[in-house]
């Protein structure tokens, strides 16, 4: 007795007609009967009694259907997951990035992305930019999301963020009421550099010598929300990637435009090794709309650019 003839035979005992198991399998009456005379000629006993056009099934085929029910849970439950996984509602993700994504547009996104996927779960982490890398060649994290990406063997990249840096400092500073802030403006002020080596470190340097200005700092911190939350504590001016600035948390920073603009970008990568799942995809989806929100809010200053395998020129590390 193969799953067909059991699924017919559960219809006909749960319907006592032909006709009406027919209707629920979609298939004509006299199929029906022909297949359950059949199936008693098979098994070798009688399945049904028939009394005034009605079947009344015997107690060996109640016991067959009773038998037969923990198939067609496990069937039910097999049909649900599969569902689920076409429309990316289940399932297992992992996740890292660095963390001036890990802390802002990253967490913004899989909020949204969980709401409508309770049955989802997912792991991530917030790492330095060459633990990010690894995970990612490893197989360790499906995604990665960094600032900025350069090429490399086995990584596919998209951009879908670029913003020129900007100066953050508490209400009251004496820079907070400029329009824009620049190398020479900071030569009076405590500064907040971000560490040598790293990608938006290189670049502040460079934006201090292309001004003819030394570069000189109170403090050196290696990531973007560590200046921020020591710029609002009132150390001195910080100048950060826009990200980092519009998610900090600490909506009583003043922002200003930093000039000489410095562009950073925003990147999630993969290996090519491996094809992208379903809910990777998603959760992008989920990523590019926050970005371009975000993009909105920052003005001319950002950008979303969802340009999907655009390589980005060589980092150090972030």
């Amino acid at each position: 007795m193969n799953l067909r003839q059991i699924e017919l035979l559960r219809a006909v005992v749960r319907c006592q007609t032909t006709v009406r198991a027919a209707r629920e399998l979609g298939l004509s009456q006299p199929a029906v009967s022909n297949a359950i005379r059949h199936l008693e000629s098979q098994v070798g006993f009688p399945l049904f009694e028939r009394i005034n056009n009605r079947l009344f099934p015997t107690a060996e085929a109640r016991a067959l259907c009773q038998d037969s029910e923990p198939i067609f849970q496990l069937h039910a439950a097999f049909s649900a997951k599969l569902q689920d996984l076409r429309e990316s509602r289940a399932g297992h993700l992992s996740i890292i990035a660095t963390p001036p994504l890990g802390y802002g547009v990253v967490p913004t996104a899989l909020r949204n992305f969980l709401a409508r996927r309770p049955k989802v779960r997912v792991s991530f982490d917030v790492r330095r930019f060459e633990n990010v890398v690894e995970s990612v060649e490893t197989g360790l994290a499906e995604l990665g999301f960094v600032m900025g990406l350069g090429k490399d063997r086995d990584l596919d990249a998209e951009t879908f963020f670029a913003g020129d840096m900007v100066a953050v400092m508490r209400p009251g500073h004496p820079l907070a009421g400029a329009g824009t802030v620049t190398p020479v403006d900071l030569r009076e002020h405590p500064f907040i550099a971000l560490e040598h080596g790293t990608r938006m470190g290189t670049i502040l340097r460079t934006a201090f010598a292309a001004a003819g200005e030394p570069f000189r700092h109170a403090v050196e911190v290696r990531y973007c929300n560590t200046a921020c939350v020591l710029a609002r504590s009132g150390v001195g001016v910080a100048v950060v990637d826009p990200l980092s600035a519009a998610f900090c948390g600490h909506s009583d920073l003043v922002i200003r435009p930093f000039l000489p603009a410095a562009t950073v970008t925003a990147s999630v990568f993969r290996t090519r090794l491996r094809p992208i799942s379903r809910l990777a995809e998603a959760l992008l989806h989920e990523v590019r709309l926050v970005a371009a929100e975000t993009a909105g809010r920052l003005g001319r200053t950002a950008r979303a650019a969802p340009l999907f395998g655009e390589q980005i020129p060589p980092p150090n590390s972030v």
